[in-house]
């Protein structure tokens, strides 16, 4: 009799552990926020057969001090990789390390980033650049200095990205304080190219643009993507333009995402994920907890985006679902 007990026991935790792994691998959805922790302005790629997510640590600004990763495989689970760069490694910066950007190129993985928020050209900070060999890092200082350390056509230097042209030249969209600029960079990424006209920066701000630049091609277009609003209140929002090249001229379209009171606020900074060889596309963006007006409680989102048959971005629906798994091939 007890070694039946015994065995009936042994079969229910059998059953019971079964089931609860079972569970944990066929979760449906990522959920948002797709991981926990305060953190915005994320920059989302695919590198090496993962997905990765590189956000601002949503802190004081003398606390952001390092930046933090996120690695993986579906869309579902996914990895921290903690203090893949910090201010030991980027002796100029002091505080608010913001809005990282990566690429890849010849082996290297570049991460493009701001520091010390600055208000002036008399202050030392601006754009700068790390560099490692693996997307987890660790990352060091490129030039052991800004690359941009100066406010060009009125431009604050932060939100940075860098986008690789179909001719394999790589632009940088950045800018504050509602301009954004367009530069080439250089071959090792120490500096840019001038344009034709000799100019280094050229402005290429659209309406009601405020921050947070992003720029892909799609069918041949290219889609340039912003933040307009308060980054702190409600109005926060993403719009976006289509040009035949990636000097614009932009013109805007509409908004393509913003706050539901039913779900959260604030929802704005993205970047977009496209699967290749697919018409799948992710925007990653942070947002608001409902209800919630701390300043620095922002989380990281990942919903699906759409087109029509035009090809214009459908209005993106803010979801506590997310999105399903998707592994990439």
């Amino acid at each position: 009799m007890k070694k039946t007990i015994f065995t009936l026991l042994v079969v229910a935790i059998s059953f019971i552990l079964y089931q609860c792994k079972t569970a944990s691998e066929v979760k449906p959805m990522s959920g948002n926020p797709v991981f926990e922790g305060w953190y915005a302005d994320p920059e989302g790629m695919i590198f090496d057969g993962k997905y990765w997510i590189y956000p601002t640590y949503s802190a004081l600004y003398e606390e952001q001090v390092f930046m933090d990763a996120f690695s993986s495989t579906d869309l579902v689970t996914w990895t921290k990789h903690e203090r893949i760069v910090d201010t030991s490694a980027v002796k100029w910066v002091k505080m608010a390390m913001w809005a990282p950007a990566v690429v890849k190129k010849d082996d290297k993985y570049y991460l493009f980033f701001a520091g010390n928020d600055i208000q002036n050209d008399e202050q030392y900070g601006g754009i700068g650049v790390a560099v490692a060999d693996k997307p987890e890092g660790p990352f060091k200082d490129h030039l052991g200095k800004p690359l941009i350390d100066k406010f060009h056509n009125g431009a604050q230097p932060i939100d940075q990205f860098v986008f690789k042209d179909k001719d394999g030249s790589y632009y940088m969209y950045y800018g504050g304080w509602r301009h954004c600029n367009v530069a080439k960079l250089n071959d090792d990424f120490t500096g840019f190219l001038p344009f034709e006209d000799g100019t280094i920066f050229k402005e290429v701000t659209p309406e009601n643009y405020v921050e947070g630049p992003f720029m892909f091609i799609r069918d041949g277009k290219y889609y340039f993507m912003w933040s307009e609003g308060g980054w702190g209140g409600p109005d926060y929002k993403v719009a976006y333009a289509i040009s035949d090249n990636p000097f614009g001229p932009f013109e805007r379209i509409n908004t393509i995402l913003e706050q539901d009171e039913n779900v959260a606020t604030s929802a704005g900074h993205h970047s977009v994920i496209h699967v290749p060889g697919t018409e799948d596309y992710y925007i990653v963006y942070h947002r608001r907890p409902k209800g919630d007006t701390a300043r620095d409680h922002r989380e990281t989102c990942i919903d699906k985006m759409t087109f029509d048959e035009n090809g214009f971005i459908n209005p993106v629906q803010i979801t506590f679902e997310g999105v399903e798994k998707h592994l990439l091939k």
